[in-house]
């Protein structure tokens, strides 16, 4: 059994408290933490009882912790993840490894280190059935080389607390990381085109936009981001190769025919599509760090997010083709 401390008891924290405690093998939640200490208290009931701190430092000490979730706030990413690195815990974190390229290198640096592969980051997509078909797909080599990928990221509608950096750093980050782990390379440039905005957006958010991204092997990508598009939360990605293309499948939902029409329902919640995404991550995570070990995306994936998000939000803002300069790949990640 792999005993785990879950810092961070928000709405994600508290759901996946509950996805831990009902619907993974093999964990059991003995701690949680947060600075509201009625929050960690609620989280420990769903938990089923664990102890209760609200300072992570202490979760990640407790010697009755084997490995530690962490759900809180990006920008408190940093402390607790070098904590973790220093008491040589595995360590599940929700995206964003931390909230500047300079931090995550720092945890980069920490973890190589350290000399021990300890922290797995939460994109899930990589766990989505579409996305590994294709990925399994282009792995066998019968379509040939990747050559350009076409991807849209569409939700219904967003606050008017949303702003034009958050089309990356919210929304379009997902792709940063799916994509250059489909075709297994790293970006080397960036550019956003601004379309005509829709009447549904407001004076911060520009909206739609087009990201694209070059590879460092020659593969462009352009991804779609419409947030406020009405109709659904709508994820698509097509890539063209030498001898094919492949076209991830759409989440399988009766065809419907009535009043002389034929309808097939589109997810509007991002939780309620990648719900079967988000266990078989946690399940992966939880089966690979009882036999001490590192599965899933690592702490450099996270810096390379981080610095192809802050090259995609200068294009945003001076229209140009931006280089992604990323420092060199330590062998430890190789």
């Amino acid at each position: 059994m792999l005993n785990v401390g879950v810092i961070g008891c928000g709405g994600m924290g508290k759901d996946h408290i509950k996805r831990l405690t009902n619907k993974i093998q093999g964990a059991k939640v003995v701690a949680v933490s947060d600075v509201f200490e009625e929050g960690a208290k609620e989280a420990a009931a769903l938990a089923g009882g664990a102890k209760v701190y609200t300072d992570g430092k202490d979760l990640i000490n407790d010697p009755d912790v084997d490995a530690v979730f962490i759900v809180s706030p990006g920008f408190a990413h940093t402390d607790s993840l070098l904590q973790a690195i220093e008491a040589g815990k595995r360590v599940f974190c929700e995206k964003p490894l931390a909230t500047t390229a300079q931090d995550c290198k720092k945890i980069v640096d920490a973890e190589a280190a350290s000399g021990k592969h300890l922290i797995q980051l939460g994109f899930m997509r990589r766990y989505d059935k579409g996305y590994v078909q294709v990925k399994e797909a282009l792995r066998s080599g019968e379509y040939g080389e990747p050559l350009i990928l076409h991807c849209t990221h569409r939700n219904p509608e967003v606050g008017t607390n949303y702003n034009t950096p958050m089309a990356v750093h919210d929304t379009a980050i997902h792709e940063i990381d799916t994509l250059h782990w489909l075709v297994d390379d790293e970006y080397e440039s960036a550019q956003v085109i601004m379309p005509k905005v829709t009447k549904y957006s407001h004076s911060e958010l520009k909206d739609p936009q087009i990201m694209l991204l070059r590879t460092k092997r020659g593969i462009c990508i352009d991804v779609e981001v419409f947030v406020n598009c009405k109709f659904g939360y709508d994820i698509n990605c097509e890539v063209v190769c030498e001898d094919g293309a492949i076209k991830m499948a759409e989440p399988s939902y009766p065809s419907i025919r009535k009043n002389a029409a034929v309808s097939t329902t589109i997810d509007t919640d991002c939780f309620v599509r990648f719900e079967d995404a988000y266990d078989t991550e946690v399940q992966n995570w939880v089966d690979c760090a009882k036999q001490g070990v590192i599965n899933g995306p690592t702490a450099w994936d996270g810096y390379l997010a981080a610095v192809t998000a802050d090259a995609l939000v200068k294009a945003q803002e001076t229209g140009q083709i931006e280089p992604i300069v990323t420092e060199e790949k330590p062998a430890f990640y190789k």
